[in-house]
């Protein structure tokens, strides 16, 4: 019998995911062995270095890989954890000069812009260590994390607020679980196809789109929100000055015929759309949703977005 090993980061939060995921296999397969194996990769390793500045993608996924969507999409919003003395506040709430902690230039251009009065300081370290950051070393008055990763550890108390798109758009995939397969690996393909969302999976191949349309990344502040109603997918998409003071924001719609259709067959089932491979979800669905982060790409860059992006990147990299 053929053991399917996956590797996941050694982290709490990385480990929890991939549990969930191996478990929700085991069901559909029963007879199959799964094998874990914990990594560290890049993004573990550099902890004394901002994300935006160890000028990398993929910082934590490049010796895992992840691409594969799949699963109903957990809270892709942000979240504000308080220090211990400031529970009860609010963001607008906080007194001047308060220090608020991120790791995410995305979120300190749009949050910079909402609320002037707060100053916001790199943050590095997996949930837990920031966390314990917060609450022993009197330095941050809050900090910026992933609703997801809060609910997944199972630490929704500790949530004091919910960032809505109107005051902090997310990251792109942010709240949705994704794992890579080797291209070629049609068995493994195939299992994890049971999982996919649809719904999920072209709102994450639209903001995968636009991201690679724009060549954004860590370095540059790009955000996101997207929703599917009524057979229509939106896509909102922002870029914003690292300050926060200059910022182009679009929305698109498009068409996508997700539920009762039936998925075509034929000799591109494994074509990637975005970095994403999906059997179980219909093929003119996929395009639409890639040519519509595109779609909105080329705009905002029609608009200016690639200058504003240029000199974010510039003043990043001066830092």
């Amino acid at each position: 019998m053929r053991v399917i090993r996956v590797g996941t980061r050694k982290s709490q939060l990385a480990r929890i995911q991939t549990d969930s995921v191996v478990a929700m296999l085991k069901t559909y397969y029963p007879g199959l062995q799964f094998e874990i194996v914990a990594m560290s990769t890049t993004g573990d390793k550099i902890l004394d270095t901002a994300l935006s500045k160890i000028g990398e993608k993929s910082l934590f996924t490049k010796e895992l890989e992840q691409a594969l969507e799949r699963n109903e999409r957990e809270s892709p919003y942000d979240a504000v954890v308080f220090h211990p003395k400031h529970v009860g506040k609010t963001l607008a709430t906080l007194p001047e000069k308060s220090v608020v902690g991120t790791s995410s230039l995305r979120r300190a251009a749009q949050l910079q812009r909402k609320f002037p009065h707060l100053e916001f300081k790199s943050i590095r370290g997996n949930l837990n260590t920031r966390l314990r950051k917060l609450d022993e070393l009197q330095e941050f008055s809050a900090i910026i994390l992933a609703a997801a990763g809060l609910q997944r550890l199972g630490w929704q108390s500790r949530l004091g607020q919910l960032l809505l798109p109107e005051d902090c758009m997310y990251a792109v995939g942010q709240g949705a679980l994704g794992v890579e397969v080797r291209a070629r690996d049609q068995q493994v393909l195939d299992l994890v196809s049971v999982l996919h969302d649809p719904e999920t999976l072209l709102r994450c191949i639209a903001e995968r789109a636009f991201l690679r349309h724009l060549e954004g990344g860590c370095s540059v502040p790009v955000a996101v929100h997207t929703a599917v109603r009524d057979g229509q997918l939106y896509l909102t998409g922002g870029v914003w000055s690292l300050d926060g003071s200059d910022s182009l924001r679009e929305t698109m719609q498009t068409g996508v015929a997700v539920g009762g259709a039936q998925p075509e067959d034929g000799p591109e089932d494994d074509v990637q759309r975005a970095g994403i491979t999906a059997r179980n979800v219909p093929r003119a669905a996929q395009v639409a949703a890639e040519d519509l982060g595109a779609g909105l790409a080329a705009l905002l860059l029609a608009k200016g977005a690639g200058a504003i992006l240029h000199v974010a990147r510039q003043l990043n990299d001066a830092r």
